[in-house]
């Protein structure tokens, strides 16, 4: 055999054993992205496709945002929020798609009962059975879900107040100095939050910014509503619906401790959520 040849056997060899370390050494998708990757594959297997393909379908494009996310930069906070919002938008396709598939099965049984054959009544008595068991099931989960919101508000030190729930978070831990973007330390509390509030249903959620006193009224004001803007749009990206949140700027009008001092102003620098009643 020639030189040729065992170079050639060489170089095959060389890249063989790069290709393997390399792929030895590719990043590990988030369990987050894990999570929807098989949670879009359960969906798409299920009621989803048939009952409900327009929800499917965003919730493809949101996961085709997590995937792009994550071969820019698998370690970014961004890549696992979008992984997050995808999987929640897969499971409300499921949810919606069972919900219109027991409607269907319903309008159905009602049809049958009609009917005087005794086949077709006993047939649409055994799909008012199912249905009476789903409903059943689906209470059992609407249940599981406010326990699960109230253990999120005792682990968030939520106070009980004549207005409501109070959630009180730290304007130091949301943002940095005078800004009010979100810092990516503040996810880990509002994702927290986020569960808190959709397991809340019945409640309408006021998101009140406040400051200390160091500063403009007018500059405080600002600031402590464009954070309350700014939590609100968190918690709308994370399953909370817009319609439920109202949002308010007090700036340092409403303080709970001593702005004279370092503590008491940090204390003041704060963003609170108000879980209240919906009016009947």
């Amino acid at each position: 055999m020639t030189l040729t040849y065992w170079k050639e056997v060489g170089a095959s060899l060389l890249l063989t054993a790069a290709m393997a370390a390399g792929c030895a050494g590719a990043p590990q998708p988030s369990k987050e992205l894990v999570d929807a990757r098989e949670a879009y594959t359960r969906a798409s297997k299920g009621n989803a496709p048939k009952y409900n393909p327009a929800a499917l379908h965003e919730a493809k494009t949101e996961l085709d945002k997590a995937e792009m996310a994550f071969q820019d930069d698998p370690d970014s906070d961004l890549a696992r929020d979008e992984a997050y919002v995808a999987l929640r938008r897969v499971e409300r396709a499921e949810v919606e798609a069972s919900t219109m598939a027991w409607q269907q099965r319903q309008a159905k049984a009602r049809e049958m009962a009609t009917q005087s054959q005794a086949k077709t009544l006993e047939k649409a008595q055994g799909d008012l059975a199912v249905a009476h068991k789903q409903l059943e099931q689906e209470k059992a989960a609407r249940e599981a879900a406010e326990a699960k919101a109230q253990e999120m508000l005792s682990k968030l030190a939520a106070k009980e107040e004549a207005r409501g729930t109070v959630i009180t978070l730290s304007g130091n831990v949301l943002f940095a100095s005078g800004k009010s973007a979100l810092l990516p330390g503040a996810q880990s509390s509002l994702n927290e939050v986020a569960e808190a509030v959709r397991g809340q249903a019945d409640r309408h959620v006021l998101i009140e910014g406040h400051t200390d006193s160091k500063g403009s009224a007018a500059t405080n004001e600002k600031l402590s509503k464009d954070r309350a803007d700014s939590v609100a749009s968190y918690l709308t990206s994370h399953g909370v619906p817009a319609e439920r949140i109202t949002t308010a700027g007090l700036g340092p009008s409403r303080p709970i401790a001593d702005n004279k001092t370092s503590e008491g102003r940090a204390n003041n620098r704060r963003v609170e959520i108000v879980l209240q009643k919906t009016a009947q």
